[in-house]
């Protein structure tokens, strides 16, 4: 990100240089390149390069460039890693000495006493001429510093150190290029001119996905999120005016934040994605959000299918969340019919509508099973998907031609792109309606990185065993037995236009963790995860076991929701179990063990039966431990 202070240094110069100076600077500036392109000395001090690169600006333009522009990095562990003597204290380091518009912020814990401690706000740059680091600001805390969650907290300990009328956040994921940040100044005259009734206080910027060439995951992730914050965001913008911050590279009037809460909120588990809030707050304060697209910053996505399902939990249970907000309550209430039903879209409502398609899949196969087995089955049903990828073709359409967007968009199927989506459409569904039922979302560290490589068996069983593999399972097992007892499958094409996009999904649910996991398919490491898998299983390890390394350790943490949910998550819990008992009343009267006698006392009488086996079971387990 520091091609904006070079750029504020360039455009400097350039304002105040005459034209001699400006051909003795480019020919300076040929002459270095043909210096550096000669080779590159990894031993060289980084004071000389530091020297080299600002010898162009001959007056004050770099005293000019660092007061209009600092870059300040939240790092609230900097403190620790120094007293650790961490390698990664001594690379922050190396960062300012060769940058010296950086600042680094961080959390100070000093020990006071035998017990007490006190904590500090802390703000330190390189000095070029004492050559060492300085403090420039320390500011006591009332206490601990992450009582929220840690990003909003790293962001509003470090903004009260930042200056000027702008501010933009940047994600560490994040990339910048020289030519675009040239543009900065343009975008920066926006907050002068009327975009509606009122100035902008939110300017937002489009991003460029620039990981799409990784994997064919990456590239899916790529043009979904492509589509999203270019064509998503300009219409949000204009005419629907509901464009939020979704943790793009927008830039903030600072002024105006700063004296509204700041830029996040980050109160812990409602708040997680807390990015998002501040588009809220920014709505419901009269603020004026508006998106620019020609400038934009660099962007790197997950590429591996586990980063990628890790992040979209995170989403879908923040959506959750933001389901039970005070702000998307009072949102819903102050906003226009218009305005309301495009923000209900366009946040929640996405998730909520992915939830309904899912769950309607759900009563539909459910509902036709309940009449196969009843034996009253007589019309029949098919299910028309909607043509989901249109927005992504048409942004491909408009960046790079029709031919290419379509081209591009068989490309995508041939590579099992669906298969991917609707792996993901039951991450969405399957997180967003636990964090409705019984909240608790919590942040899922993806790490971000390159990472194409072998996950094993076990690792991807704990991660999609309760999202995919068991809902699959159930609705393969409710496809079978509908296509043993309906009438309509006694026509097989008439069976398969019904069923095949369920039949579709469930093979997705279950297959997509294989087919998209490097050397999926590889014998020898078929083998490995099976040995692997199955020590899982059996480890029982005691108190200090992980659910990394015991199932029983994992089972009991993936129930820890039911032990922190209300009554009425425990009631819809148990009454979404009762589906199951349709298995038991189709056992009863499709297997004539009443000699086909359909009367109710049969039904009533099977419970006898199940309450037996029941017992025996309590008896044994009982015995089993004395």
């Amino acid at each position: 990100m520091m091609y904006y202070y070079k750029a504020l240094k360039l455009l400097a110069f350039l304002d105040s240089a005459s034209e001699v100076e400006i051909k003795e600077g480019s020919r300076e500036l040929v002459s270095s390149n043909q210096d550096s392109s000669e080779g590159f000395n990894l031993q060289r001090s980084p004071s000389s390069g530091a020297s080299s690169s600002t010898s162009l600006f001959k007056g004050l333009d770099h005293k000019t460039a660092l007061m209009k522009f600092t870059y300040v990095i939240a790092c609230q562990i900097y403190g620790t890693q120094k007293a650790r003597k961490d390698p990664h204290a001594d690379e922050i380091l190396y960062l300012m000495k060769n940058n010296e518009a950086l600042r680094i912020a961080y959390v100070d814990e000093v020990r006071k006493g035998r017990n007490g401690k006190e904590y500090y706000s802390v703000l330190v740059k390189y000095d070029q001429q004492l050559e060492r680091e300085v403090e420039i600001y320390r500011v006591k805390l009332p206490g601990p510093l992450k009582l929220g969650e840690g990003k909003p907290e790293n962001q509003n300990h470090a903004i009260i150190f930042t200056r000027g009328d702008a501010i933009q956040t940047i994600d560490m994921n994040q990339d910048n290029y020289f030519e675009e940040a040239l543009k900065m100044r343009n975008l920066l005259e926006e907050f002068k001119h009327y975009y509606g009734i009122r100035k902008p206080t939110i300017l937002g910027v489009r991003e460029h996905i620039f990981t799409g060439f990784v994997s064919s995951l990456a590239w899916f992730m790529s043009a979904q999120e492509s589509s999203f914050v270019t064509l998503g965001q300009r219409v949000l913008a204009n005419p629907l005016k509901v464009r939020m911050h979704h943790g793009h590279p927008d830039v903030f009037d600072r002024f105006w934040f700063i004296t509204r809460g700041g830029i996040s909120k980050a109160s812990r588990v409602i708040n997680i994605s807390e990015d998002i809030f501040a588009g809220f707050n920014c709505t419901l304060r009269g603020g004026n959000i508006t998106h620019h697209e020609y400038i934009q910053v660099g962007k790197g996505r997950d590429v591996g299918l586990n980063q990628i399902s890790m992040f979209e939990a995170k989403v879908a249970s923040g959506n959750g969340e933001q389901v039970l907000s005070r702000d998307v309550y009072r949102l819903g209430h102050r906003l226009d019919f218009f305005r309301m039903l495009s923000f209900f879209y366009t946040t929640v409502g996405f998730f909520f509508n992915t939830m309904m398609v899912v769950l309607t899949v759900y009563a539909f196969l459910w509902g036709r099973l309940l009449l196969a087995l009843s034996g009253v089955e007589a019309a029949m049903e098919i299910q028309i998907g909607l043509f989901t990828a249109l927005p992504m073709i048409v942004e491909n359409s408009l960046e790079h031609g029709f031919l290419q967007a379509v081209w591009e968009f068989l490309t995508m199927q041939l590579q099992l792109a669906s298969v991917f989506y609707t792996f993901s459409m039951g991450t969405r569904t399957h997180f967003f309606g636990r964090t409705i039922l019984h909240g608790g979302a919590k942040y899922r560290a993806t790490g971000r990185g390159f990472v194409v490589e072998h996950k094993s068996f076990a690792e991807n069983y704990r991660l999609y065993a309760r999202s995919h593999f068991v809902k699959a399972i159930e609705l393969g097992l409710i496809l079978l037995i509908y296509a043993a007892h309906s009438v309509v499958s006694t026509n097989t094409f008439v069976y398969l236009a019904m069923t095949i996009s369920s039949w579709f999904l469930v093979a997705s649910w279950i297959m997509a963790p294989f087919v998209f996991n490097p050397s999926g398919f590889d014998w020898l490491k078929t083998v490995y995860d099976f040995d692997d898998f199955m020590t899982w299983i059996w480890y029982h390890g005691g108190v200090f076991a992980k659910p990394e390394e015991s199932w029983e350790k994992w089972w009991y943490e993936e129930q820890d929701h039911l032990k922190v949910t209300g009554f009425w998550g425990k009631f819809m819990e148990i009454v979404l179990d009762l589906r199951f008992f349709v298995f038991q009343y189709g056992i009863v009267y499709q297997l004539d063990i009443a000699a086909g006698s359909t009367s109710i006392a049969v039904y009533l009488l099977s419970w006898i039966y199940v309450f037996a086996v029941f017992g025996i079971y309590v008896v044994v387990a009982y015995a089993r431990n004395k």
